[in-house]
């Protein structure tokens, strides 16, 4: 893990990121706040390339919560079982749908703690959601936001609590709403665990990482 950064090094690390794409987008295909809840809740252990094969069917048929219950957990399951644990996916699926519907009138609400009241939604979910949906400077950590903030010092931490924290702590504010967005993309394209790429990272120079690839 490596020692935390310092402020001027973390400014200029997300003003590189910020010019070379000033707005990120998550890459989970959602057509309102509903499907993207169904969405994130999916994308547990599965790419989001995978998801989004499998939500483009159900979507079309199913984007509201009425709707969702209307299909069923079983036509559920015809649309997902490409992703993986489809079957307990789709269980939760029905179960978050029919308490938006009893609970919130069919929305889905806008609180940390509301969200994660819902099945199949925890704190990297909700976070998504705030974020993507009602554009709130929240931190989803992932895998390779955890990866990269350890690797490079730009938010280490012991576990994904901690690294939301020092993205909160550290990051300038007018980089928070993306940071998350950033950081997963970087993890995802560019430092990859196995072998990062760092040939190619606009951080390079500014990055601890002992070792670098050519």
């Amino acid at each position: 893990m490596a020692r935390q950064l310092d402020y001027a090094t973390i400014s200029e690390i997300f003003a590189r990121f910020h010019a070379a794409d000033p707005e990120p987008k998550g890459e989970l295909e959602h057509l309102n706040a509903y499907t993207l809840v169904v969405a994130v809740a999916l994308s547990a252990q599965a790419t989001d390339v995978g998801v989004n094969k499998a939500t483009r069917g159900l979507f079309a048929v199913a984007d509201t919560p009425e709707k969702m219950l209307a299909l069923g957990e079983e036509g559920v399951i015809e649309h997902i079982k490409t992703i993986g644990l489809y079957r307990n996916k789709a269980k939760n699926v029905i179960k978050l749908s029919r308490i938006l519907v009893e609970q919130y009138g069919g929305q889905v609400p806008s609180s940390r703690a509301a969200l994660q009241s819902l099945p199949g939604v925890g704190r990297k979910t909700a976070n998504v959601v705030l974020n993507m949906w009602w554009r709130l400077p929240a931190q989803a950590v992932d895998t390779h936001i955890f990866r990269v903030g350890n690797r490079t010092g730009i938010c280490p931490g012991r576990d994904v609590d901690a690294v939301e924290r020092a993205i909160e702590d550290h990051v300038p504010a007018e980089y928070q709403l993306h940071a998350h967005h950033w950081l997963i993309l970087h993890g995802r394209y560019t430092c990859k665990a196995r072998k990062p790429a760092c040939g190619a990272c606009l951080i390079r120079d500014l990055c601890p990482y002992e070792e670098k690839t050519l």
